[in-house]
């Protein structure tokens, strides 16, 4: 299929109905652990474009799904952390790669669920790849940043490194179907931390597309895990989650995200991000990123 016919006016299944065919009703699965999952509770939910129009089915996450995404993100914890910075660049460089290969998809889904047009869909998804890419270049350069040696008063050595926190839960904002869903991932998984993203619920599909480019690419299984459904009813879960070190709540109105940092902070007193509202094409600056991160201070005998 071209490029412009990819991007055209309408949802797939009316598009079949103007050419004389059943149109394939799809239910797109959840992602986890490097597998595509149906919910665990056999729910989905309707997915419309911009005009209201039937688009698909998504998986419904339910609780034990939000368990079970946990459950990988840990498992893929210890290999994706231990790493080299390099090659976790080139990991995430690779996933730009794919991305930018699906680049008509994207804009297509882009526009079906934000009703913008062709340019403007074309636009953003050029701007999330680039997005991946500066997050991808930052990979090998944290340590450069964050770390160094440290002057003390005595023959010892004093470093100070940045290591990920662990496991992240990342809401994503409900106000950007692709950009600022790479804006919010990203930086939770380039520094060796994994993630649990819950996708918009008004704009699950980009996501789940983005599932598949990681999938496709060469990030290991579990370092990020997609579910679809309601964030009122899996966040609390995530938040007061025992095994999740870090939780991101972007994509949680006002109320809701008093109540997650309150519940993170209740459980294991989990980091929380809830930086001020932005502009996705605006510069993304550090903070998100090194939001995820703790320093590790070694000391060491001199000459030894």
């Amino acid at each position: 299929m071209s490029e412009g016919a990819q991007v055209s006016e309408g949802s797939e299944v009316s598009v079949a109905a103007e050419a004389g065919r059943i149109a394939v009703r799809k239910t797109y699965k959840l992602y986890v652990g490097g597998a595509f999952p149906r919910s665990e509770s056999g729910r989905t939910f309707e997915v419309t474009d911009h005009a209201g129009g039937f688009w698909a089915n998504a998986a419904l996450a339910s609780r034990k799904d939000a368990r079970d995404a946990v459950v990988a993100a840990r498992k893929a914890f210890p290999g994706w952390s231990g790493r080299t910075a390099y090659n976790r660049g080139q990991v995430l460089y690779r996933v730009a790669e794919v991305l930018e290969g699906r680049r008509a998809q994207f804009a297509a889904e882009v526009r079906l669920a934000t009703g913008v047009c062709r340019d403007e869909a074309l636009a953003e998804v050029d701007a999330a790849v680039d997005r991946w890419v500066w997050y991808a270049g930052w990979a090998d350069k944290i340590a450069q940043v964050r770390g160094g040696v440290n002057p003390v008063a005595g023959p010892f050595a004093n470093f100070s490194v940045p290591e990920p926190s662990g496991v992240a839960a990342v809401l994503a904002p409900r106000d950007s179907a692709l950009l600022g869903l790479v804006s919010v991932l990203a930086p939770a998984i380039v520094g060796g931390g994994t993630c649990v993203l819950v996708a918009s619920a008004r704009y699950p599909l980009p996501a789940i597309t983005l599932a598949e480019v990681l999938a496709t690419s060469d990030l290991p299984g579990g370092v990020v895990n997609v579910l679809t459904g309601q964030v009122a009813e899996v966040a609390p879960w995530l938040a007061s989650h025992m095994d999740v070190n870090a939780i991101d709540v972007t994509g949680a109105p006002g109320g809701l995200a008093d109540d997650l940092a309150v519940a993170a902070a209740g459980s294991n007193l989990k980091r929380v991000l809830r930086l001020p509202p932005v502009a996705w094409t605006a510069d993304p600056g550090v903070d998100r990123m090194f939001g995820y991160l703790e320093t590790k201070t070694i000391w060491h005998p001199m000459g030894l």
